[in-house]
């Protein structure tokens, strides 16, 4: 199956956000179409974790947990993947329940 444009599925994941009342923003703009996403969910208590796409044994490419735990140890998690990668999006979701829709149809894989 063809993958989707980088850039039109962080629109698209941004506008899903919206629609559930979960602020997100754009941290880092990587390339409009091949560029690799990357999600960090902020509860806004210290605690973040940081998502990626990982490639399955089957060919499903699920979300995985890059790093979890204090915000400051996720956050050097995401600038040394950044340091790898400058054509990745990182997108920084906001939220005290830790919600991040990555789970949903459309989104989980």
């Amino acid at each position: 199956m063809p993958r989707l444009a980088a850039g039109f599925w962080v629109r698209a994941y941004l506008a899903r956000l919206r629609l559930a009342d979960i602020p997100a923003f754009v941290v880092a703009k990587g390339d409009e179409q091949a560029g690799a996403v990357l999600i960090k969910v902020n509860t806004l208590d210290g605690q973040a974790a940081a998502y990626q796409r990982i490639m399955a044994m089957d060919g499903s490419r699920p979300w995985d947990v890059l790093a979890q735990g204090d915000d400051a140890e996720v956050e050097a998690a995401l600038t040394r993947q950044r340091g790898y990668d400058r054509d990745l999006w990182l997108i920084e979701v906001e939220d005290r329940a830790g919600r991040h829709l990555l789970d949903e149809p459309g989104l989980a894989d």
